[in-house]
Parts: structure tokens; C-alpha cells; sequence
């Protein structure tokens, strides 16, 4: 077994923008893509962003034990882990950078114990992720406040994790972040 870097935060915390940073700074690591019952949004790609499966499709992969894990995030929407990505990172000798949900991120941790590196990007306040979302101009107002109603609770889970980064500024946090890996990967 490899080493696995898990990054989880709530929507809007700025966690996929560190996780590409990170994947500029080290070639030996490689991004987990995430499967998902879900449509694509905008210029979202099969295998680049997610693995689009139809609900049937990811049901039957969960009942063939095709995942490591996986959760229904929202009603009907379920995103997981597949085995056959894992292997296939590994397979390279790579370290494999997850970006997933809090749930997800924990459930990871608790499946790799030691050989995961679990990081909480924490926002500033629940107002600038608020102002973060919206700015997006991705979601409507209901999906907004879904979001922030779910970051409440995932900002109680963040003492579960290895190490919490605010990201009030994003160059302090991808410093911060590189050192936390550095020491990690050693």
C-alpha cells in the first residue's frame, strides 16, 4: 500500500484550487477521481473530473465491490472511490491526492489509518464561504444555502482530521499545506 493525501473541506473553502497547486508542485502525486451518480456540469469530463455512472451503474458497482468507499452526499447523488483507481495511481508509484466531501474524507482516513495524510481546509467564517459560493454564479440560491447548512455540520468534523488549514489567504494556505506534505511524505 501507498501513501494517500485526503483533502476534504466544505463547498466553497477553496480545497480543489490547493489540490491543483499541489499537483503542479509534485510529479510523483496523482489525483483520485471520484465516480458519481450525478450529470456533468459545464465542461466536466469522463475520467478528468468524475467517473460519470448512471445510479443503476454505480448501485451495481457497489454491490459488486467495486468501491473503497462511497456515499449518497445529497438525496439521489452518490459519489465513491473506486478500487481500480487506487490500484491503478499505486500501480504507477505514485501518491494518490484526494479531493473528496468530509464524510468521504473521514471514512478514507479510517480505511488508509497511517498511511493517510488527512487535511481539513477550514474557510474564514461561514459568511465568506457564503460570499464564495455565490460568487460562483454556479448554483441557485437553494443550493446555496444547502451547501451552507451542510458546511455546519462538516465544520464540526474538522478536529477528526490530521491538520486544519484556514484559507483566509491562499498563499499562506498552500505553504502551509506544503509543509504539512513535506513532513508527511518525508
Amino acid at each position: 500500500m501507498g501513501k494517500v493525501i485526503i483533502f476534504s473541506a466544505p463547498s466553497g473553502s477553496g480545497k480543489t484550487t490547493i489540490v491543483r497547486e499541489l499537483l503542479q508542485r509534485y510529479p510523483q502525486f496523482e489525483f483520485s477521481v471520484s465516480a458519481t451518480c450525478r450529470a456533468p456540469r459545464g465542461q466536466e469530463q469522463h475520467g478528468r473530473d468524475y467517473y460519470f455512472l448512471t445510479p443503476e451503474a454505480f448501485m451495481q458497482a457497489v454491490e459488486e465491490g467495486k468501491f473503497i468507499e462511497w456515499e449518497e452526499v445529497y438525496a439521489g447523488c452518490r459519489y465513491g472511490t473506486l478500487r481500480s483507481e487506487v490500484e491503478r495511481i499505486w500501480s504507477k508509484g505514485n501518491v494518490i491526492l484526494f479531493d473528496v466531501d468530509v464524510v468521504g474524507g473521514l471514512n478514507l482516513k479510517r480505511i488508509f489509518g497511517d498511511d493517510a495524510c488527512a487535511v481539513f481546509i477550514m474557510p474564514p467564517s461561514i459568511d465568506e464561504l457564503r460570499r464564495r459560493l455565490e460568487s460562483r454564479g454556479t448554483d441557485t440560491p437553494e443550493v446555496i444555502d444547502r451547501r451552507v447548512a451542510k458546511a455546519e455540520f462538516e465544520l464540526t468534523q474538522a478536529p477528526a482530521f490530521d491538520h486544519i488549514v484556514v484559507n483566509d489567504d491562499l498563499a499562506e494556505a498552500v505553504a502551509e499545506t506544503t509543509r504539512i506534505i513535506n513532513e508527511f511524505i518525508g
